[in-house]
């Protein structure tokens, strides 16, 4: 490989460079004029987000057959990157769609569930969501009381409740998302354990229904979180995914690629306090001086830089060798989300520092990323449960530290 010095390991094929400069103009021209905005009102740009549709970017990692763009791990980091730059609320509301319903679909539907769903959701006709999360339950998957009961037709009662479902509505008045890939318990196992199953709830199946928006969130404001409530909710038996007691192969086949986007956000966020920091340091003057000529500040530009690079460049290492298809890359994908997301917060709150008063109110960006970052630590895998995971692989296979 003669060109191997300068290859760029987050635009690899002349494929990803035209992605990335397409979506980081379309953010430019799109995304960053309305984003403020919307994060003050809490409000979900439904017109922005099937403005990506036509763009081929709701499926990004789905078959090209069904409507999807056929592209791979890395085309989608690069997307959440560009986009988070600019508001990452916008961007978990894309995420929440293309990566927990879009990609979940693709790689664990029937071809008859695929064939009928993809292409609306692909094309922003629909907009999905990924309900596992419950009011009492969060990370302890297995503790879920949401329950599914098989009927004598072949249909299933779903009973329960979904707590913090981003797109789980999309407006104020309480309006479902079109179809929701739902996690539920339908009985034990041989060993006593909850057997969980899968099912793709559409928003008019009877007995299903939004409970409440949730408002006044730290951040991500302007991606829509709710309460969904399924009461006796009536589905086919065809909303089934696979076969009872498969739910948790559906999620570790996409828990990874939602690792590594929500990382990708977080180098977005880096990336742009970087931005902000630097210039606010040359703009303004103390003493005579511009900012930047005073060490404090300089550690902080100098750190957030460095944490940058290094975060930007694990995550397309990562992502270069993420299978979409497939697991089997949980040891780097809760790796790179543990770091990425601690540092993204960090230099936010060190872009917030250097620009003091500024950094502090909604007009500048910062604040609002700052807002946005928390989240992530949180979201899609909590800190510890990263730090757990990755202790337990590496007591299992240590080889990635020879």
């Amino acid at each position: 490989m003669s060109d191997w010095k300068t290859l760029d390991s987050a635009n690899p094929t002349e494929e990803h460079s035209m992605l990335r400069e397409m979506v980081r103009g379309w953010v430019a021209s799109e995304v960053e004029p309305q984003a403020l905005e919307h994060d003050r009102n809490e409000k979900f740009n439904l017109g922005l987000f099937r403005q990506m549709g036509e763009m081929g970017l709701l499926g990004i990692t789905a078959p090209v057959e069904h409507g999807g763009a056929g592209m791979d791990a890395l085309a989608a980091a690069l997307v959440n990157e560009e986009i988070s730059y600019s508001d990452p609320g916008f961007c978990l509301a894309y995420l929440a769609h293309s990566m927990l319903f879009v990609n979940n679909l693709s790689r664990n539907g029937s071809e008859e569930q695929k064939a009928r769903i993809l292409p609306k959701v692909c094309s922003g006709e629909w907009v999905g969501a990924m309900a596992m999360s419950e009011p009492d339950i969060g990370t302890d998957v297995l503790g879920m009381s949401t329950t599914a009961d098989r009927q004598e037709d072949g249909s299933w009662l779903i009973n329960g409740r979904k707590m913090w479902i981003t797109n789980g509505c999309i407006d104020d008045e309480g309006t479902p998302c079109d179809v929701v890939w739902t996690y539920a318990k339908t009985g034990v196992d041989q060993k006593g354990r909850a057997e969980i199953s899968t099912f793709i709830v559409e928003k008019d199946h009877p007995g299903f229904s939004v409970g409440q928006k949730i408002l006044d969130k730290t951040g991500m404001r302007a991606s829509n979180t709710a309460e969904l409530v399924y009461d006796d909710c009536r589905v086919p038996a065809d909303a089934l995914v696979g076969n009872p007691g498969e739910s948790i192969i559906h999620m570790m086949r996409n828990l990874e690629l939602e690792r590594l986007t929500l990382a990708a956000q977080s180098v977005g966020i880096a990336h742009r306090c970087v931005v902000e920091m630097n210039r606010y340091a040359t703009e303004r003057e103390a003493f005579g001086r511009q900012i930047r000529e005073f060490g404090q500040i300089q550690r902080h530009i100098g750190e957030s830089f460095a944490e940058w690079r290094a975060m930007h460049a694990y995550l397309y290492d990562v992502a270069r060798k993420m299978d979409v298809s497939s697991s089997g890359q949980r040891l780097d994908s809760d790796g790179i989300k543990l770091v990425a997301t601690t540092m993204a917060k960090n230099i936010a709150d060190r872009a917030m520092q250097v620009m003091g008063g500024y950094g502090y109110v909604g007009e500048y960006v910062v604040e609002r990323l700052w807002r946005d970052a928390k989240l992530l630590e949180i979201g899609g895998g909590t800190l510890e449960s990263h730090q757990k995971n990755i202790t337990r692989d590496l007591a299992k296979d240590d080889s990635v530290l020879q």
